[in-house]
């Protein structure tokens, strides 16, 4: 249901619209972003059965699958920030115009990733250092699994619509769903057909090939009811492309980031290496808990904005920015009293523990920060101002790189790794706070 801009309330009653805005939108967000990653976890407990070799095949191939997924996200980001400008401006047929703009845009990179990925597989399995061992079952796995990616990506841009719709029930339920269907088709076809970890790659494309087509389904229906075109648009794929490559920036110098801390942990020694992926999965974990208001910031910021309702889209931000705080105190707390209980889960090593019960205290101790950076992160996305993050991001990776390199060469070990990864969300938190501070960020309209 789409919730149009209310004319402003009481200081109090507001902060509770924005409470309930929040909490409708937020929710549901963060079991959609739980299930994704369940995927990966189901496959691998699957194909575990198999045989070692095959387990690590599937760590390689879903690495690199993982990893071409996540360069296109900001194919749900700029859609769902599109889409939720035209629904403030009240003008649902060109919000489900745009989106389908997205969802043309999202079919036509996903042939382009599988026109490249399905000839290189030997050469990017090598590439990722898999054994020749490994390597036979990696190779299958992605070629069959590159299959599905136009699926993925089609889910990513139709995600992107339904949440700019302030609709984040719907991908709740069919990535519930699609996690089912992956369960049922991998067990069937890895055992009951005796496929091995192809069954489990043509489970995976089958599972996401129905997501895919639920989405369509659910578009193409508001498409008829709204009297929106279905048909490509050549300028408005264009514009959707324009829009989402300052975010595919950001987000490739994010991903260098986290490429780079986990080379310099690799460099520390094999107790700081295990210890960092521990951590690292305690931090990826609680990300998805403020992403998911992150994502509520998108499309109350997009909607808000497209109403021209300049004050409401600051009291959201304000309200959001709250959130961000008390979540992120919430979550350190809960990691300072998990800390004994969580290492055990990973590791018996008691060096390893020792390693990394410091640097889980840091990750601790910067929750609020960033609860404040995912927040700001959302609402700057929300309000189109795509090129400012990817500047923001590339000054942050300039900042922490010479930082993080400098650890081993001072001596420092994983404490002091992860205290380069708090100073840079600190510095991703200064540039944030100064753009939303400065209220360039604010431009209404239907499109900015």
């Amino acid at each position: 249901m789409v919730h149009m801009t209310q004319a402003p309330a009481r200081p109090r009653a507001a902060r509770r619209q924005h409470d309930r805005e929040i909490v409708m939108l937020a929710v549901p967000a963060f079991g959609a972003l739980v299930a994704e990653p369940l995927f990966v976890m189901a496959d691998s407990a699957i194909v575990g059965h198999l045989g070692t070799a095959q387990l690590a095949g599937l760590g390689v191939a879903s690495a690199l699958l993982m990893t071409a997924v996540s360069v296109f996200v900001f194919l749900a980001y700029a859609t769902t920030a599109a889409v939720a400008r035209r629904v403030g401006a009240g003008d649902l047929p060109s919000a489900i115009r745009q989106g389908m703009d997205g969802i043309w845009l999202a079919l036509l990179l996903g042939g382009i990733v599988v026109a490249a990925v399905l000839p290189t597989a030997p050469a990017l399995v090598e590439l990722f250092g898999a054994s020749d061992t490994a390597a036979p079952y990696a190779t299958t796995y992605l070629r069959i699994s590159t299959l599905g990616i136009p699926a993925m990506l089609i889910v990513l841009a139709a995600t992107g619509v339904l949440r700019g719709l302030q609709n984040t029930r719907t991908p709740l339920y069919v990535a519930i769903a699609g996690f089912v269907a992956n369960g049922v088709l991998n067990v069937a076809l890895v055992y009951g057909a005796g496929l091995g970890i192809a069954g489990s790659a043509w489970g995976t494309v089958i599972a996401q090939c129905g997501m895919a087509v639920v989405y369509l389904v659910v578009v193409v229906r508001g498409a008829r009811r709204h009297g929106a075109s279905l048909r490509p648009d050549a300028a408005g794929i264009r514009a959707s492309a324009r829009a989402g490559v300052p975010l595919l920036v950001r987000t490739l110098s994010l991903r260098a980031i986290l490429m780079i801390a986990t080379a310099v942990a690799a460099r520390l020694g094999d107790s700081d290496i295990a210890a960092h992926q521990i951590v690292l999965s305690l931090w990826s974990l609680l990300a998805f808990a403020l992403d998911a208001i992150a994502i509520a910031g998108q499309a109350i910021i997009g909607r808000y904005l497209g109403a021209g309702d300049v004050r409401g889209a600051r009291e959201a931000c304000r309200r959001m920015v709250e959130w961000g705080i008390a979540v992120g105190v919430v979550l350190g707390v809960l990691v300072v009293l998990a800390r004994p209980v969580f290492l055990p889960l990973f590791t018996s090593d008691p060096t390893v523990k020792s390693v990394a019960l410091p640097a889980l205290l840091l990750v601790a101790l910067s929750q609020p920060i960033c609860g404040i950076v995912f927040v700001l992160d959302g609402v700057l996305m929300g309000a189109g101002d795509g090129p400012y993050l990817a500047w923001a991001m590339l000054l942050t990776l300039a900042v922490f790189t010479p930082a993080a390199l400098l650890v081993p060469a001072l001596g420092g070990g994983l404490t002091a790794l992860w205290a380069t990864m708090t100073l840079m969300m600190s510095v991703r938190m200064l540039t944030l706070w100064l753009r939303t501070r400065s209220g360039h960020w604010i431009v209404t309209g239907a499109a900015r």
